[in-house]
């Protein structure tokens, strides 16, 4: 009846220990709701899911731990696509190139032949790409 009055399950209703008497003489659901009131009969809080550990696992996943052979589901490229890796490499290259052209340190046709040597996966980061055009000199004098 307590349950039913508090609007939870029977295992979440508390009985003082101490006032069972008082509790076994309440008949009437008016009995039973003055003995809510007095605190003799209290709703239990409910049992949430702690997110620590989840927290923990996080910060050392973070710093690179946990992540050896044995923990990994997927195949390589499941878990980074090799799409996700050429759209993270060719941006910056590509961003380079763009500010090299537009600041006029490179000729525009030089920068159609590095930009579709880029495409062609030439270089695999911006420092390579830095290093090819000081190789080559095909930096602009004089400006």
């Amino acid at each position: 009846m307590a349950a039913d009055i508090l609007k939870c399950g029977e295992n979440r209703v508390y009985f003082d220990p101490y006032l069972i008497e008082d509790i076994s003489l309440a008949i009437t659901r008016e009995d039973i709701r003055n003995l809510i009131k007095q605190g003799v009969i209290q709703k239990k809080y409910k049992k949430g899911i702690s997110t620590h550990r989840k927290n923990i696992r996080h910060e050392r996943k973070k710093k690179g731990r946990a992540r050896g052979l044995g923990k990994r589901k997927g195949t390589k490229y499941a878990r980074t696509p090799k799409k996700r890796a050429w759209i993270r490499r060719i941006r910056p290259i590509r961003r380079e190139l763009k500010k090299l052209r537009d600041r006029k340190l490179i000729t525009v046709t030089n920068y159609r032949k590095l930009y579709r040597n880029a495409k062609g996966g030439m270089f695999t980061s911006v420092a390579q790409l830095n290093r090819y055009i000081k190789e080559k000199e095909l930096i602009r004098r004089g400006r």
